[in-house]
């Protein structure tokens, strides 16, 4: 289903300019230290299909914010419509000229579908009443429309995830706006799902609707898209028709001159595994086979042995986390066998990998890692209460001088143990959470964006706390699409759509990488 692409001319006298949609001025934003936009111009005229790409951390949420009122530039122009943007507080002529569906549905799930659609905006009596009969019949026929069997009066909660991303379309679509920005839309959504939603999409466009269309997937933006915005570092690299810009020079334009010219060499390098002499043979310490999650994994199998780092990328929806999580017990896979230490792991059981000696730091520190209100050395020992006292009975002195010895050992910075976690950092709370799985002697280590959120400073703290690690033969897996977190490994193994898609060694270059991330091609 490919969408045509092109300058928009037809037969006969040449068109004349399509009117603009949105415009970004000149757009710069600063976050701290960090330069998240600078000097963002981008215009998109009346009907386009515009692909919004970069690696993690370019800008493109930012960019998302300034576009919906969410944000506020420090510098530069927003224009919607051919009007330039009011200040953030006036949400309704924000939501008159532009809408954004989220990867993370925005669709309340305590209410109907119908007052969903219509929320902010219900029909009422007399002004003041809501006019619930009229609610229904013009809910019924948004989506009669759109070709959905539902019921409006059943709570959204039970839709699925195909049916909120429309839901919000064509919410946006009741409010007036022409204009709608789609933040991942198919991340989590079948290949069935995917055709009927670029189905719609298209019938949109055709119908003088813009689209802003952000996607880690290349492959769909050569399917749906007509024009590629490229930002890198927070700064626009590339604008260009899809026809004049192949993938390759997309994924070029992404990683900069430095994927061509030395890759990860050219920036850090593998982490430095074992000193040089050390008698301690390679022996292997988690042996995957044959795993598989249905519907996201399938036959994946890999190994890594003591001293070991590993990598394993992927895009959003690749398989890698639920590879991690089948790993340290969170999720319970439907087929293959994992193995630590030549010891089988009980298939979603988190005690069965503890006491194979798994330690785990997840992707999200608030949700799943650190106890904000616990203080720093419950946090960093509660992984060895054995060595805290007796029977089970925690001793504070031995709690506080195991924890002492951890923070020191870590550098983390801490008023002190007694300290609530929650106070610190985010790289002295990353560095905790390090620390707590690396308490126990672990022979594996399971590390998902290990340094997201954190500064430079504490990233290299990390990266060195690792390296000390894999020094004393701990094995370590890196869960991660983020280059710099790549680069410190041995080799990295790329998963696609579930499955092994390519492995490289230390030394490749970032071009490379991320054309077999996006599927486009293997080594």
């Amino acid at each position: 289903m490919q969408v045509a692409q092109g300058d928009g001319e037809g037969d006969g006298e040449p068109a004349g300019p399509a009117p603009v949609v949105a415009e970004a001025l000149g757009v710069s934003k600063r976050f701290g230290a960090s330069q998240a936009l600078q000097e963002v111009s981008v215009t998109i005229p009346s009907g386009d299909s515009r692909a919004l790409v970069g690696r993690n951390g370019a800008g493109k949420s930012t960019l998302v914010g300034v576009l919906t009122g969410l944000i506020s530039p420090d510098a530069g122009q927003i224009r919607l419509a051919g009007d330039d943007a009011p200040g953030l507080t006036d949400r309704l002529w924000w939501r008159k000229r532009v809408a954004c569906v989220y990867q993370k549905s925005t669709v309340m799930p305590a209410l109907t579908v119908g007052e969903n659609l219509f929320l902010n905006a219900h029909p009422t009596t007399a002004g003041t009443w809501i006019n619930w009969a009229a609610l229904r019949r013009r809910a019924e026929r948004v989506l009669e429309e759109w070709g959905l069997e539902i019921d409006v009066s059943q709570d959204a909660g039970q839709l699925s995830v195909e049916q909120r991303h429309i839901v919000e379309i064509a919410r946006a679509l009741l409010q007036g706006t022409r204009f709608i920005i789609l933040d991942e839309p198919t991340a989590e959504l079948e290949g069935r799902e995917v055709a009927r939603l670029f189905e719609r999409i298209q019938r949109l466009q055709q119908g003088g609707v813009t689209f802003l269309y952000i996607s880690h997937h290349l492959e769909e933006i050569y399917e749906i898209c007509r024009s590629v915005t490229v930002l890198r570092d927070g700064m626009v690299v590339a604008n260009a028709s899809l026809d004049a810009m192949p993938k390759e020079q997309v994924i070029a334009a992404m990683v900069g001159e430095e994927g061509t010219n030395g890759g990860a060499l050219g920036r850090r390098g593998a982490l430095p595994g074992r000193a040089i002499g050390q008698e301690t043979e390679m022996r292997p310490v988690l042996s995957v086979r044959g795993l598989r999650v249905a519907g996201v994994v399938e036959d994946v199998s890999f190994g890594i042995d003591a001293g070991e780092c590993v990598g394993l990328a992927g895009l959003l929806g690749s398989g890698k986390e639920e590879v991690s999580e089948s790993i340290v017990g969170l999720l319970r896979p439907d087929g293959g066998t994992i193995t630590v230490g030549g010891a089988e792991l009980s298939p979603g059981r988190v005690l069965s990998a503890r006491r194979k000696q798994v330690g785990y730091v997840p992707r999200d520190r608030h949700a799943r890692g650190i106890l904000p209100h616990l203080s720093l050395a419950e946090n960093l020992t509660m992984t060895i209460p054995e060595r805290l006292g007796p029977a089970g009975i925690i001793w504070p002195g031995l709690q506080a001088q195991q924890a002492g010895r951890m923070i020191t050992s870590l550098e983390i910075v801490a008023a002190s143990t007694e300290q609530p976690i929650g106070e610190l950092s985010g790289g002295n709370q990353q560095k905790a959470l390090v620390g707590r799985a690396l308490a126990p002697d672990p022979k594996l280590l399971v590390l998902v964006y290990p340094t997201q959120g954190v500064d430079i400073a504490s990233k290299e703290a990390l990266f060195g706390i690792i390296a000390k690690a894999r020094s004393k033969g701990t094995a370590i897996l890196i869960v991660s699409d983020d280059l710099d977190e790549l680069t410190v490994c041995d080799r990295v193994l790329v998963l696609f759509k579930g499955r092994i898609l390519a492995e490289f060694d230390a030394g490749w270059q970032d071009n490379e990488l991320v054309a077999a991330i996006e599927g486009i091609r293997a080594p």
